[in-house]
């Protein structure tokens, strides 16, 4: 039961699908950024877990609704409208090209016409979408079990969350980093992020304007070459690196500045659940105890006694 709520998915195996994908996600991400307000963070610009795969919440398009979802299981971009007009996408081993030029199409035919930034972001060496002709695969059984890993996630998140009465995000994913996150505030201002590799600073100025304990499930990639849940605080407190986390398997990735825990361990173990939570909790007292945070007046209070008893 274990394996089937969380299964297999070692990076080696696919990387390609998960490149293709990569892509793919944005260029839906940057239709929404196209069509919605700035809100807090970038929160407007998100994909959210549904019951087949990731979807945007409804958009608008002058006068009418506008709703994109990836769908896992039988494997389609969804492109739905309020009138009833709908297009459905093939998703297949095929270029990135050839995926953008469709999706555009397809806006087009249900006369919602756009013009987005194609370049991708927060990834080294960016091809422009309708230049991406070397992303080409797709494995539907891994793309499905990428998404089955989500929807735990998402699940185990939302717990998580629900301990918090301080400003919180929903649980989102974000396209840009292809990860799955939650984070908690302070209520304090942050000062000005100094900006991360390949991405433009003024974005991570807006995201990380105040205080932040953020967690989230990223599938990999350099320089952590397998799936792992993450946790990190901005602006990293003193103390915060050393602090004793849970689970034990759980460690400090110093080129990273983050908290790792390999997904294998959740994976694995006899209650994934609870290794994930316990995961979760630690890393957010490293950030809240050495940062000072005001937890009486964040956190239920009955929360922190289940936490306490248990």
């Amino acid at each position: 039961m274990t394996n089937n709520l969380w299964p297999a998915i070692p990076l080696d195996e696919w990387k390609e699908t998960y490149e293709t994908l990569h892509m793919w996600t944005q260029i839906v991400g940057k239709i929404r950024l196209k069509l919605t307000p700035l809100i807090n963070h970038w929160w407007n610009v998100t994909l959210h877990v549904t019951a087949r795969g990731l979807a945007t919440p409804v958009m608008n398009y002058n006068d009418q609704l506008l709703q994109m979802s990836f769908d896992f299981v039988d494997h389609l971009l969804l492109i739905e409208t309020d009138d009833g007009r709908s297009k459905s996408i093939s998703l297949r081993s095929r270029s990135v090209a050839d995926f953008y030029q469709e999706v555009m199409a397809a806006l087009v035919s249900l006369d919602m016409p756009l013009t987005i930034w194609s370049t991708p972001s927060e990834v080294p060496n960016p091809i422009p979408f309708e230049q991406d002709h070397n992303h080409a695969a797709y494995d539907q059984e891994y793309a499905k079990r990428f998404w089955l890993i989500l929807a735990q996630a998402n699940r185990v998140f939302t717990e998580f969350r629900s301990r918090f009465i301080g400003k919180a995000s929903p649980v989102q994913f974000f396209w840009g980093g292809f990860d799955l996150a939650v984070t908690r505030f302070s209520g304090r201002t942050a000062p000005p992020h100094p900006g991360t590799p390949y991405g433009a600073r003024f974005v991570d100025i807006e995201a990380y304007s105040h205080e932040v304990s953020s967690c989230g499930f990223w599938p990999g990639g350099s320089p952590v070459n397998e799936p792992v849940f993450y946790a990190y605080a901005y602006p990293e407190p003193q103390g915060f690196k050393d602090y004793l986390t849970n689970p034990p398997e759980a460690f400090y990735h110093a080129d990273m500045g983050e908290f790792l825990l390999p997904y294998e361990v959740v994976r694995t173990a006899k209650s994934p659940d609870d290794v994930l939570l316990s995961f979760l909790q630690s890393t957010y007292e490293a950030a809240s105890i050495c940062g000072k945070w005001d937890r009486s007046a964040l956190e239920r209070q009955d929360a922190v006694d289940a936490i306490n008893t248990n």
